[in-house]
């Protein structure tokens, strides 16, 4: 007998619940004029179907053709046309759209990998001895009911892990390991662990690979609860001179995850020369980096069945698997990885080569992004010292401060209601101001918008607003930061250990989790309170480095605009002269300047004339008409800026200033995607104007790329250029915060080193056209630096 809400919830809803009931029953007495003879799968028409597939632009599915013809039945043909798409950088040349990276987890797992279930089989003690055949059961991908033997037979990955059990094949393996020391080779590596965090995880196994034969390489079990493992220590005092030397090449997908486990094993993982994730991040970072994708784009290799939290049973680890389940299993990674060392590099050469003119992607993946990897491994692992007492204060504080904004907003709106309820809101905001509240807000289908654009534009209109923006604000800090930090403090180091993301944005862009360290605000008080909690070592100094209009001098640089360029040289304070440019005259106020700064950035992030005008507390038209003149002024700025934007529609992409790419993708029916293929010289900029939104929205992202991402090359050289110095200091390199770098000091080094990290961040980039400016400022906490 259902009773309260929900019963009162069946009877006004009867009709709906009546007819959900009805879609949801499955119909089993429809006459069907078929036989199973009709529902066998044959082999299809490649003649028609490859043009059908090159019209919808499915350049994935046209590689795998042949295979699925097999799956089908079909006969086996010697090539289809299909073969010919084979190269990830001609389909983005194309103009392909890249999945973005969505899900960072997969990062730290190396992908989203997934492997066939294995039969269970005693453990061979053979150091060359071949894993058993995989039944057909167990190899299962495409429509796998319907699959012939032929095409399963074709499925089956043809490696053979020797697992190593005893120390007399360890010593074997080592000695064969000690002959391969050539970078055009380098030796595949894999950790397999029971859990992601690197502190927490015990070491389960070690897998290589030297070659692409189907024995070419090995897996040690060291922790599995169940067969013969190796003893740990001995394991990793074997390897220890292969892993930390330097003559050794090795390869790895997400070297940072391996370098940290091994870190927290005690051994200095070194001579990495190839990362196949940030070389993929290179060649195009808003496609997908996990092993399992560069496998099928690269390698053609199918998907493989299970991923990985199907093979481990929930509540177990890696660990309660079989050893010969883990070896082939970490042997498939280990050998796509090998593989795909040569397919990257030779599409790596392939873009350098179709763009003769630009810098090289090789070079930036080698004297860039590798280089960093090890840093921000190094971070990770020292991590940064936060106060949770403090922390608590500051959370009581925050609750007091709520309280009275919210019982302020009760008394404004003359009645109690839920903060958070878009409804009830609106409802009070139509009492109290309907006139600015209808002319500033949208209509949606449950009433006004009350979003935070929208009371952002009614700021100062009613109390209500402005003490409901405060709480807001107040809220999410206490929940994101204050209240949150003290939980991700380590009990063994009394640190918080981020997770610096080297592949995830599509400007080059650090990013970081676990928590994000890069997004604290700092306009408020409260906010820069949150700031103090971070401190140093006991007893050192938190130091900060920061450039300064580090965006703009990047502006400068590319654009040539002789004005910004000299009132750089000269020290000028650029804010000042934009003002006097754009209000002629020479005596300026603050207002004024604060006027010529939004301006000055607000031109670097693409900003319109409406938000510009909105910002500003001005119309539109002023916002217009400001922007018109700013182009006017640094007509060079403009100038630039415009031949960004045709040279992205021309070639579907922009680069930075050390040759990093970001690909665009425009409104397949819109006018730029027309435009595709053009001379830039012959994209008129009225052919720019009436935009669909997509279209307005990337060319603000081909505006900005350039900057930022240059801004972030910049930066990573700088961070690798301190980090040679720190190495003879006790001092640490802690965070990176977009154009800030974060260290902790002892004072006896902090006057010795200060000008020589300035030195490095200044001289990191020494072909730019402005002096870069570095402010370096030491404390007792974060907050204290600023």
């Amino acid at each position: 007998q259902l009773k309260g809400a929900t019963k009162k919830k069946l009877e006004e809803g009867k009709e709906a619940a009546y007819h959900s009931q009805r879609m949801a029953t499955i119909i089993q007495e429809v006459p069907l004029e078929v036989n199973l003879e009709d529902c066998q799968l044959i082999g299809f028409d490649e003649a028609a179907l490859i043009p059908m597939l090159e019209k919808l632009e499915f350049k994935t599915f046209l590689t795998k053709v042949k295979q699925i013809q097999k799956r089908f039945g079909g006969a086996e043909k010697e090539s289809s046309a299909a073969d010919s798409v084979t190269d990830l950088t001609d389909v983005r040349r194309e103009g392909s759209a890249a999945d973005s990276v969505t899900d960072l987890t997969d990062v730290r797992k190396k992908g989203e990998v997934t492997v066939s279930e294995l039969p269970n089989a005693d453990n061979s003690n053979d150091f060359s001895a071949a894993s058993s055949e995989i039944s057909e059961a167990d190899e299962l991908w495409f429509f796998s009911a319907a699959e012939t033997k032929a095409a399963q037979q074709e499925n089956k990955l043809p490696i053979k892990p020797r697992i190593i059990q005893t120390i007399e094949q360890l010593n074997e393996l080592v000695q064969l390991l000690e002959t391969h020391t050539d970078k055009n080779s380098p030796v595949a590596w894999d950790t397999e662990t029971t859990a992601l965090e690197p502190r927490d995880a015990e070491l389960v196994g070690i897998g290589c690979c030297w070659g692409t034969g189907e024995q070419d390489l090995a897996y040690i079990p060291t922790g599995h609860k169940t067969g013969k493992n190796l003893d740990k220590a001995t394991v990793l005092n074997a390897l220890r001179p292969i892993l930390e030397g330097e003559n050794y090449p090795k390869a790895l997908q997400n070297a940072k995850f391996d370098r940290l486990i091994l870190r927290c094993q005690g051994v200095k993982l070194a001579g990495v020369c190839f990362d196949t994730m940030l070389a993929s991040y290179v060649l195009d970072p808003e496609q997908k980096h996990n092993l399992d994708d560069l496998s099928s784009k690269y390698l053609h290799k199918p998907g493989k069945s299970q991923k990985y939290n199907e093979l481990v049973p929930k509540g177990k680890t890696i660990a309660d698997l079989s050893i010969r389940e883990v070896a082939k299993y970490c042997g498939m990674d280990v050998h796509s990885t090998f593989q795909l060392v040569g397919k990257l590099r030779e599409s790596l050469d392939q873009a350098d080569k179709n763009a003769p003119s630009q810098k090289s992607l090789h070079r930036l993946l080698l004297d860039v992004e590798q280089p960093l990897e090890p840093i921000l491994a190094e971070m990770e692992y020292c991590g940064i010292r936060v106060d949770s007492a403090y922390l608590q204060e500051l959370s009581q504080q925050l609750e007091t401060r709520l309280a009275e904004l919210e019982a302020n907003t009760y008394q404004a709106a003359g009645r109690e209601f839920n903060l958070g309820s878009p409804k009830q809101l609106s409802e009070i905001l139509l009492e109290k101001i309907p006139e600015q509240f209808q002319k500033k807000s949208r209509k949606t289908k449950t009433g006004y918008s009350t979003d935070a654009a929208v009371l952002d534009k009614l700021q100062g209109d009613h109390p209500i607003v402005d003490d409901l923006l405060e709480h807001r604000t107040l809220s999410k800090l206490k929940s994101t930061y204050v209240d949150a930090l003290p939980q991700l403090v380590r009990a063994d180091t009394g640190r918080v250990h981020t997770d610096f993301n080297q592949a995830a944005t599509g400007t080059g862009r650090l990013s970081s989790s676990n928590p994000n360290l890069q997004n604290i605000p700092i306009r408020t008080e409260f906010s820069r309170q949150i700031r103090k909690a971070f401190l140093p070592e006991e007893g050192w100094l938190m130091v900060s480095a920061d450039y300064s209009q580090i965006e703009l001098r990047i502006l400068a640089h590319l654009s040539q605009e002789p004005l910004l360029i000299k009132a750089y040289k000269d020290n000028q304070d650029v804010h000042t002269l934009t003002a006097k440019l754009l209000f002629e005259k020479e005596e300026i106020t603050p207002d004024e300047r604060r006027f010529g700064k939004t301006i000055n950035f607000g031109v670097v992030y693409g900003m319109g004339a409406i938000k510009f005008g909105r910002s500003m507390g001005k119309s539109s038209a002023d916002g217009k008409e400001f922007i018109k003149r700013f182009n006017e002024r640094y007509s060079k700025v403009f100038e630039y800026l415009e031949g960004v934007k045709k040279s992205a529609i021309a070639l579907g992409y922009v680069t930075t200033i050390l040759g990093r790419r970001r690909y665009l993708t425009f409104d397949k029916n819109g006018s730029l995607q027309r435009l595709r293929g053009e001379n830039p010289q012959d994209i008129h900029s009225e052919q720019l104007a009436r935009l669909s939104r997509d279209d307005a929205q990337s060319l603000r992202a081909a505006a900005n790329a350039p900057i930022q991402g240059s801004s972030a090359d910049i930066i990573k050289l700088a961070m690798i250029e301190v980090q040679k110095i720190l190495q003879n200091y006790q001092a640490r390199m802690l965070l990176q915060v977009h154009d800030e770098l974060i260290f902790e000091v002892p004072p006896d080094e902090w006057e010795e080193l200060q000008p020589k990290i300035r030195t490095a961040m200044q001289d990191a980039l020494p072909e730019i056209r402005v002096p870069l400016v570095v402010d370096i400022h030491a404390g007792q906490n974060w907050m204290e630096t600023k």
